[in-house]
């Protein structure tokens, strides 16, 4: 039997970080100002910057919760880092997907459509690296214990595929269900923050590795 490997995980989180902080980057430079000078002029960027909001709350949604999770874990493996590239391939893709849909003004299906399946792929692949983590670290670990059943995760990817399914009817609909999902994770996931109260304060001699 394969002895299993332990890897540190603090050069994953850097990248990470790397990646997201670059990708929020170029999401304000898809950004320009209005030719004109008058207030009419920025009216007519509207959808462009709500499109930009809503991306970048969904791009700190996903920091926010992976930063959370990686706190909770005390290692990872090869897995954990193919899935972790997985998620951050998807996440990538957002600029391109939100900078077409806030040039659609939210009205043309192909863009809507395309938002959502990205957002659809993301939250995959999220739901990937948690369970490669949660068979790393075991299902008596602090992460499983704080996960529970993810509802939340589940209920996220349902409405995704509805909402890509009511883009052949409506483009608002779908949106107003992108919303809806953002609404349910911009609050913090507190079951990690509650498993870590939980847990005793280490010494930096033992083998904690919350920072």
């Amino acid at each position: 039997m394969m002895r299993q490997v332990n890897i540190g995980k603090g050069r994953l989180e850097a990248f990470s970080d790397g990646v997201i902080a670059i990708i929020i980057t170029i999401m304000v430079l898809e950004m320009h100002p209005p030719k004109g000078f008058t207030f009419a002029d920025l009216k007519a960027e509207g959808p462009i910057f709500l499109n930009y909001i809503m991306s970048f709350i969904y791009v700190a949604i996903y920091w926010n919760n992976h930063h959370h999770m990686m706190h909770i874990v005390k290692s990872i493996n090869g897995a954990v880092l193919w899935a972790n590239t997985h998620l951050l391939f998807w996440l990538s893709l957002v600029p391109f997907a939100s900078a077409w849909m806030g040039e659609s003004s939210f009205t043309d299906r192909a863009p809507i459509a395309l938002y959502g399946f990205i957002l659809l792929m993301n939250a995959i692949a999220y739901s990937i690296l948690v369970i490669t983590l949660l068979r790393h670290e075991g299902p008596n670990s602090a992460l499983a214990q704080a996960l529970g059943k993810d509802w939340k995760g589940n209920v996220s990817i349902a409405i995704y595929v509805v909402a890509l399914l009511l883009t052949c009817f409506n483009t608002y609909i779908s949106f107003t269900l992108y919303v809806l999902v953002a609404c349910m994770w911009f609050v913090p996931d507190r079951r990690i923050e509650r498993k870590l109260a939980e847990a005793p304060s280490k010494s930096p001699t033992e083998g904690g590795d919350f920072r």
